[in-house]
């Protein structure tokens, strides 16, 4: 284990590498449901949050996906218009905007939610116990920063 603590810069290279590939494999998986529907990764994103955090509040997607108003706007534009999702209005705010998924979104995640599986159960079942819980722990570490 302590080999680990002095990893020199080329495996640390190679670990941004295959994280890479597997972003890009994994999210390359559902480019066929996402072209059948003329949107992109940054729709499957918000459908993927919106299956998590049903209910969730613009400034709050906004804060999860880091990116623009601008940028939030279109992909919801583009949503709305496939009728995916819908808004609610906040019972106690009425300026504070809910976003659901619709049946219509619930079906197109589920879509891509079970061709992504597919590659991820196919690995964690491919791997022994302790290696899928030290993975886990090392990719919240990852996201914690």
């Amino acid at each position: 284990m302590k080999d680990l603590l002095y990893l020199k810069d080329d495996q640390i290279k190679d670990l941004i590498e295959k994280l890479f590939i597997a972003y890009r494999d994994t999210f390359a998986d559902p480019k066929k449901i996402l072209e059948k529907y003329s949107i992109g990764t940054a729709h499957h994103k918000v459908v993927h949050l919106l299956s998590i955090y049903e209910g969730i509040s613009i400034s709050q997607l906004l804060q999860k996906l880091k990116i623009t108003k601008q940028s939030l706007n279109r992909v919801l534009k583009d949503l709305t218009k496939l009728e995916v999702i819908r808004f609610e209005k906040d019972s106690l705010d009425t300026r504070i905007k809910h976003v659901y998924l619709d049946e219509k979104g619930k079906e197109l995640f589920k879509e891509i939610f079970d061709i992504q599986k597919k590659r991820i159960y196919t690995a964690l079942l491919n791997s022994k116990s302790e290696e899928v819980i030290n993975f886990d722990n090392v990719l919240k570490k990852i996201i914690n920063g």
